[in-house]
């Protein structure tokens, strides 16, 4: 059993990866509702199973793992039920980012593109370019090659790129 002190110290921890937590359940699930609900149930494992923390590594790295593996099990769920699964990003109009300039709208742009993308190469994207994780630690999550990892990011990139310069050309 662990002292309390570090219990605390793993809920602050906890709570300081919830927003980067709540993108990369956003790309595996493309609904808000789902990720919140993802994002809770992690939460509450993670709390649950604080003993199985061995402290190495990255926390976001095993918190990440987690949320990968709860959302697996619920589309397994979700098949054997309802035959039911994700809902495509370019129908799910629930994300929005309150409106404060050019910025806020550019960014809700590119998050829409982003989540555009099939899962894959979506949540290789978020964990490498937008929360800062190495190949390694990205293959790790997602329980794929390195070599994946770097043929999904380069997919995602010059979709991306694509993606941002058909918006640019629609607009001009």
């Amino acid at each position: 059993m662990r002292p309390a002190a570090e219990s605390n110290e793993f809920r602050r921890d906890l709570v300081s990866v919830l927003p980067k937590l709540r993108r990369f359940a956003m790309t595996l699930t493309r609904n808000a509702a789902d990720a919140d609900d993802l994002v809770q149930e992690v939460c509450e494992r993670a709390i649950t199973r604080y003993h199985l923390w061995n402290g190495e590594g990255r926390l976001e790295s095993w918190i990440y793992a987690m949320t990968r593996n709860l959302w697996i099990d619920e589309i397994r769920k979700r098949k054997v039920r309802t035959g039911g699964g994700t809902v495509d990003a370019s129908e799910n109009d629930e994300l929005s980012i309150e409106p404060s300039g050019e910025k806020a709208v550019y960014a809700n742009q590119l998050h829409k593109m982003i989540l555009s993308m099939p899962e894959g190469l979506a949540s290789v994207f978020v964990l490498v370019n937008v929360e800062g994780h190495s190949y390694r630690e990205a293959a790790d999550i997602l329980k794929i090659p390195i070599g994946t990892v770097m043929s999904r990011l380069s997919t995602a990139r010059m979709r991306l790129a694509a993606m941002i310069t058909e918006t640019t050309e629609r607009r001009a």
